[in-house]
């Protein structure tokens, strides 16, 4: 996609707050433990390699990506630290994990069996991390029958298959009530005691369970959410580290007017003023990832919060003024403004969804200013 060099919206990341997060989070690991940033779907909108590159600097030990060619974008970028694909792959593409020093999150045993032929033709080796369903139902061995047969497999092949690690994922470890947490956990134990030698990483550890469940079991901590200063559970659980919230959101008024009362804005002519009223032009859309249904929140400008009036376009929306404004006027979608702040939770409850979908929302288009 085409980035909006040339357009005065930008999405500004603060790369020291990430390493002041992971830093954070570091500090509160035991010995023994590692960290791995997670830098999937483009660092959840922030971007991969800067953060990668900054997690790194920060103390992180590896990094978790979602699909193979984040892999080895990162690869590319010159990180040579341990990379974990925690999405489903097929087993068509082992050698190509392989040949890129991935390591591959495996739920079952036909990608065991068919990955081996592969490897062993090509005579390559492919890192595996055990995936175990204790409760998510996404991915994994759910029951100790099959996990064993399985990790039986790979010992017997084990000039192809080199099992590295053993994993779950937690539903609810953001959750007040913690019965379904420790119903997954005691799984995990169950699962993990079919394995006669334990891997190099055994790990449950998302960033909730980081944050609100210190004493969980294993030797490594997938930081997510929490690595962008996010807190995992929204604003159910207070979050109790001092996490710095990495990216903000700016644009600025390209158009400005005045229109008298009666005046329909935008599409549908689903917002009419009731008096004489200063209406300004925003240059972000839906196709820059601002939803539509953000019609009715609000922007900051100069300290105000100024409603969004009007449906929100692909590329622009419109916002009732207190005043007249120049042109150039910085607008702030999330951030802070003049003493004023709006969180991407903000964002996130109005749009009724989480935050994580509105920064993984923010397009390419949007350029990326780091700081």
């Amino acid at each position: 996609m085409v980035i909006g060099r040339h357009r005065n919206t930008r999405a500004i990341i603060s790369l020291e707050a990430i390493k002041h997060n992971v830093a954070t989070q570091i500090s509160k690991l035991k010995d023994g433990q590692s960290l791995f940033a997670v830098v999937k779907a483009n660092a959840y909108g922030h971007g991969m390699i800067p953060v990668a590159k900054a997690a790194k600097e920060a103390g992180a030990n590896g990094f978790c990506v979602a699909i193979i060619d984040e892999g080895i974008a990162l690869r590319e970028s010159g990180i040579k630290d341990p990379i974990l694909i925690l999405g489903v792959n097929p087993a068509s593409e082992a050698v190509c994990m392989a040949k890129h020093d991935l390591s591959v999150a495996v739920g079952t045993l036909e990608f065991l069996t068919e990955a081996q032929k592969l490897l062993q033709e090509e005579k390559q080796s492919l890192k595996i991390h055990l995936a175990l369903d204790t409760g998510m139902g996404r991915i994994g061995f759910r029951n100790t029958e099959d996990l064993k047969e399985a990790v039986d497999f790979i010992e017997k092949h084990s000039d192809q298959l080199k099992c590295e690690g053993v994993f779950t994922h937690f539903s609810t470890a953001d959750s007040k009530d913690p019965a379904y947490f420790e119903k997954q956990s005691q799984k995990f134990d169950e699962l993990v005691g079919v394995l006669k030698k334990k891997p190099k990483y055994i790990h449950q550890a998302n960033s909730a369970t980081a944050l609100w469940h210190p004493n969980f079991e294993g030797n490594l901590v997938r930081m997510g959410i929490s690595m962008y200063g996010l807190n995992p559970s929204g604003d159910v659980i207070d979050e109790t580290w001092n996490l710095e919230p990495a990216l903000s959101l700016e644009s600025e008024l390209v158009a400005v007017k005045e229109v008298e009362a009666g005046s329909s804005i935008g599409y549908g002519a689903t917002y009419t003023s009731s008096q004489s009223e200063w209406i300004g032009t925003v240059p972000i859309g839906y196709a820059d990832g601002w939803l539509r249904r953000m019609q009715g929140f609000k922007v900051l400008i100069d300290g105000q919060y100024c409603e969004i009036v009007g449906r929100v376009c692909m590329d622009q929306f419109m916002v009732r003024l207190p005043k007249k404004y120049d042109l150039g006027t910085k607008v702030t979608l999330i951030g802070e403004n003049n003493g004023k702040v709006i969180t991407a939770q903000d964002v996130a409850n109005y749009a009724d969804t989480i935050h994580y979908e509105i920064m993984c929302n923010i397009t390419e288009r949007v350029p990326r200013i780091y700081k």
